[in-house]
């Protein structure tokens, strides 16, 4: 666990366009990334940026977490059809549901941020059975403010993907992408090489300067690197459920990075 509030690193990734040139379409392996909690400075600059609801209004960042008092965690995922993060949030939705999270013992609420345009957040909240609500970055400012970063290799096979595997994730990707071409979103879904994480906003509800700080933090470094359910559960501060803390990686895959068989699925419905 992040235990220092050092700038966090730059993200590899260019913005606001997708001209992406810190990290080759070709790299393999982990990128460079740590979990070093965002300044204040940075959590004061990203405050104003605008977040999409699912009709395209505009709110401010800070609403996301000022307005409750307790702890948020946002969940930035990648672009709307990646299936990875589908399963992850479907499986994340079964170990925290919102019954759980009205149960724990600090207020607590679950947020989501995808970077892909908001008119395809209900595709993605009934494609992954995601519980939480859903918001879009498409300038993927959030993800460059807090040091969030750019790949497009695969990384080990998590526990959360042990239902289904990288084949089935990649076709799910590009089925929901030629879908959507009847309504033009087809190469809307967001920046393929852009990888989120997840940050534990804390929100005391005073008026002090430092009512808000991020006390944990993950960064993917692989486009599978979401953390595991169970760890969420033990920072959140919930009991952990038999199903997500007694799982064990799939046997079916190897466990070395495999970049070519996701990196043809993505450049499918790549812009």
């Amino acid at each position: 666990m992040a235990a220092t509030t050092d700038d966090a690193p730059a993200a590899a990734c260019a913005l606001p366009t997708d001209n992406d040139e810190v990290n080759p379409a070709n790299f393999s392996g982990d990128v460079r990334a740590n979990d070093k909690l965002p300044t204040r400075d940075a959590i004061k600059k990203t405050a104003d940026l605008p977040v999409l609801d699912r009709e395209g209004k505009s709110h401010t960042f800070k609403s996301l977490y000022e307005d409750f008092k307790g702890q948020t965690l946002i969940i930035f995922v990648r672009h709307f059809f990646c299936g990875n993060c589908q399963e992850y949030l479907r499986i994340l939705s079964q170990g925290i549901p919102l019954a759980a999270l009205a149960k724990a013992p600090t207020p607590t609420q679950i947020v989501v941020v995808g970077c892909g345009d908001p008119s395809l957040i209900d595709m993605y909240v009934e494609a992954a059975q995601c519980a939480y609500p859903v918001y879009a970055d498409p300038t993927r400012r959030l993800y460059d403010e807090f040091g969030m970063v750019c790949t497009l290799a695969m990384g080990a096979p998590p526990k959360y993907m042990k239902h289904t595997n990288m084949w089935a994730s990649s076709f799910r990707s590009i089925a929901q992408g030629l879908r959507q071409l009847p309504r033009g979103l087809a190469l809307k879904s967001g920046n393929q090489r852009q990888v989120g994480g997840e940050f534990l906003f804390q929100n005391t509800g005073t008026a002090d300067k430092n009512a808000v700080s991020v006390s944990w933090c993950h960064r993917m470094k692989n486009t599978r690197d979401h953390a595991e359910v169970d760890e969420l559960q033990e920072v959140l501060g919930l009991e952990k459920t038999a199903a997500e803390s007694t799982e064990s990686k799939p046997e079916n895959e190897a466990a070395a990075p495999i970049a070519a068989p996701e990196v043809a699925a993505e450049e499918t419905t790549a812009a």
